[in-house]
C-alpha cells in the first residue's frame, strides 16, 4: 500500500539522517558475515509469543509452510489461529494529552483506560471474562470487540517457527559471533535481530513495521514490542542506542498508524522514554522484582502489570490498587487447559 510504503521509507530516511549526525550512539557492527540488506515490501503474520526475561512464551499453532512475509488486507489478519472482520478502536480508552505527566509518545494515540481490569492472552486467544477492558493478545489473533486491544510483536528476536524466512530471506539481518553462527537468546532458543547499524535498522523496521501496520489494519489498539533488552543478551555485539534507536523506529511507525505503543519492561531505559517515543509500559514482575514504582514514576496511570506468583500479585494489589494488573499462569494457556491461572485486580 503507498500509505505503508512512505511510513518504511521515511522512517530509513530519518534513521539514516541521525546515524549520520553521531548524535546519539557508536555503532558496533556484529562480527561474521554481511550482505546488502533487502527487507520484504510487504510484511504479514507468523506466531509471536515471547516475554522479556520470563518463561511465559507460549504460542499459537502456526503452518511452518507459510511465509511470515504474506500480504495483509486491511481488517484480516492472515495465518492458522485467525479470523476475519476488524476489531474495535473505538473501546474505552485515554489519550495521551489526558495522562499523568509522565506519559510520552504519540499525542493522538488512545492509551489503555487507567485501572481497567486487564488480560494476558498470548499463549492463546479466549473470550475475555466479562470484567476486562484490556487485552494483550498474539498478532495472528484477531482482536477481541469492544475493548482496548493491545498487539504483541517480538520485535527484536526471531520466533523459533520462523528462522528459515529469516535465514532464507534475510541472513544478514541475524545477528551472528565471530564464527559467524547466529547469536541466541537460551532462555527462548530465540535468534536475536541484528540490530547494530542504521541500515540494519531501517530494514528491520520494514519488516516489523509492516506486523504494525498488520495490527492496526485489523483492529488494535496498541502495540506490545517484545525484548527490547535483547542487547544484554547479545555477548556485547549490541548496546542500549542500538535499542532505543529501533525502537523509536518502531514507534514512529506505530503512531503515523495511529496506535499507541508500549515499553515492555527494561527498566534501565525508562529515563529514555522520550527518545523511544513510547506512550504506556508493560510490566512484567515488577512487584517480584520490586520495579513497579519505577514504571509508575515514568509513565503515571499508563502501566499493565503481569505477575506469575500468587504471592507477588497479593502483594501489587496492596501497594497498588489504582493500576491494572493480572495474574496469569507461565505459559499463558487458554480456561480449557488444566495449567490455566488467572485473577485481577
Amino acid at each position: 500500500m503507498i500509505q505503508r510504503s512512505q511510513v518504511w521509507s521515511l522512517s530509513a530516511m530519518l534513521l539514516v539522517a541521525c546515524g549520520d549526525s553521531g548524535s546519539v550512539s557508536t555503532e558496533s557492527t556484529s562480527a561474521g558475515p554481511t550482505t546488502d540488506t533487502e527487507a520484504a515490501t510487504d510484511p504479514g503474520t507468523s506466531t509471536d509469543a515471547t516475554s522479556s526475561g520470563t518463561p511465559t512464551e507460549g504460542s499459537s499453532t502456526v503452518d511452518p509452510t507459510v511465509d511470515p512475509t504474506g500480504a495483509t488486507t486491511p481488517g484480516t489478519t492472515e495465518g492458522p489461529g485467525t479470523t476475519e472482520g476488524p476489531g474495535t478502536t473505538d473501546g474505552p480508552g485515554t489519550t495521551t494529552e489526558a495522562t499523568t505527566d509522565g506519559t510520552t509518545g504519540g499525542a493522538d494515540v488512545q492509551l489503555p483506560p487507567p485501572d481497567a481490569e486487564f488480560d494476558y492472552q498470548l499463549g492463546e486467544a479466549y473470550d475475555p471474562p466479562g470484567e476486562v477492558k484490556i487485552v494483550s493478545r498474539d498478532r495472528n489473533a484477531a482482536p477481541a470487540p469492544g475493548i482496548y486491544n493491545i498487539c504483541y510483536v517480538n520485535g527484536f528476536q526471531v520466533q523459533p517457527d520462523e528462522e528459515d524466512f529469516w535465514l532464507d530471506d534475510h541472513p544478514d539481518l541475524i545477528l551472528r559471533d565471530g564464527m559467524g553462527d547466529p547469536v541466541i537468546d537460551i532462555d527462548w532458543q530465540e535468534m536475536l535481530l541484528d540490530t547494530s547499524t542504521p541500515e540494519k535498522r531501517a530494514a528491520l523496521a520494514e519488516i516489523v513495521g509492516g506486523w504494525i501496520s498488520g495490527c492496526a489494519a485489523d483492529g488494535y489498539d496498541a502495540i506490545e514490542i517484545d525484548n527490547l533488552d535483547s542487547y544484554s543478551r547479545s555477548q556485547d555485539l549490541l548496546t542500549q542506542d542500538q535499542a532505543v534507536e529501533f525502537m523509536a523506529l518502531l514507534s514512529a511507525v506505530a503512531h503515523a498508524e495511529g496506535v499507541a505503543i508500549a515499553q515492555k519492561n527494561s527498566t534501565e531505559l525508562l529515563d529514555r522514554r522520550g527518545e523511544m517515543g513510547t506512550d504506556f509500559a508493560v510490566a512484567e514482575e515488577c512487584n517480584t522484582y520490586e520495579e513497579c514504582g519505577d514504571y509508575i514514576d515514568a509513565y503515571g496511570d499508563a502501566v499493565l502489570m503481569i505477575e506469575y506468583v500468587e504471592k507477588d500479585f497479593a502483594d501489587g494489589c496492596a501497594n497498588y490498587p489504582q493500576m491494572s494488573l493480572v495474574l496469569r499462569d507461565l505459559d499463558l494457556v487458554g480456561p480449557d487447559d488444566n495449567g490455566y491461572v488467572r485473577d485481577a485486580c
